[in-house]
């Protein structure tokens, strides 16, 4: 084998090593995307960052600190987010921490959409109140903790029974998060917007409001009218019928490329129209 040859393996393992890191990077921050790691992960950053700033100045007091915080601190996370770690563990011993198979996803997708629809065509009939938001690319972590967590399978029954008047869940938003019932009873930011019609409550308002700082879906459900409506984008979509609202959710939340376009007409409703 000739000197340029072993240059071009040495290069090539370069590469596929640098790619692999990457990858592994990549996939540890869709993991802790939207939940408590990621105040972690900032903590650990400003801290990085004061240990290099302290060392370049030579301030050894400061220095010495962070040093002791990266040392210990190591530790500290090993225990607090022990239950974490060891199911990332588990999942890498069965081989699911990196991958998914893409029917399973779909499977699921599908599953939690016919759950959402079968659930709002019953409380609309019955003008139960109720605040679903769907969580996308966008975490919504900070808000999951707001309420009270269920880690549940999504059903329409369960969806139901959360918002059944008087019950000590129905009051709040429930959130999904990826294909499970994360949080009932859960806060969500009001929207501050003048062009919202003066005639629209509270759930509306959250509605409209987690629209505009993430990506999420959100189904409000009135009871007082039983009307159905959606926001995305901070855009406000009010009383849908069955067939356009079933449309509108399929196409948002099921990743298929040949599934039929909302037509603009429903899509262009937008919050100053209402108005």
């Amino acid at each position: 084998m000739s000197f340029s040859d072993f240059s071009i393996l040495k290069l090539l393992a370069n590469t596929v090593d640098i790619l692999l890191v990457w990858f592994v990077i990549y996939k540890l921050i869709t993991i802790v995307r939207g939940t408590k790691a990621v105040q972690l992960v900032k903590g650990i950053f400003v801290i990085l960052l004061v240990k290099i700033i302290s060392d370049t100045f030579h301030m050894q007091t400061l220095g010495w600190m962070m040093e002791q915080v990266l040392i210990w601190g190591f530790l500290a996370i090993a225990v607090i987010f022990q239950p974490e770690l060891r199911r990332a563990l588990e999942q890498l011993g069965r081989g699911r921490l990196f991958s998914r198979s893409g029917n399973q996803e779909g499977d699921d997708q599908e599953k939690m959409v016919e759950s959402i629809i079968k659930a709002v065509d019953y409380m609309a009939k019955r003008r139960i109140g109720a605040l679903i938001s769907v969580e996308r690319e966008t975490g919504m972590g900070d808000y999951i903790e707001t309420g009270i967590p269920l880690e549940s399978k999504i059903s329409s029954e369960l969806l139901i029974n959360i918002f059944i008047p008087n019950t000590p869940l129905h009051d709040g938003a429930v959130i999904l998060q990826k294909n499970t019932v994360a949080a009932a009873a859960c806060y969500l930011p009001l929207s501050e917007s003048p062009f919202i019609s003066k005639e629209l409550g509270t759930r509306h308002r959250a509605a409209l409001g987690i629209s505009e700082v993430t990506d999420s879906l959100t189904v409000i459900v009135s009871e007082e009218t039983g009307s159905v409506s959606l926001t995305k984008n901070g855009e406000l979509h009010r009383d849908l019928k069955s067939e356009a609202f079933k449309e509108l959710l399929t196409n948002e939340l099921i990743s298929q490329t040949n599934v039929k376009q909302p037509s603009s007409g429903i899509w262009n409703w937008r919050v100053k129209k209402n108005g």
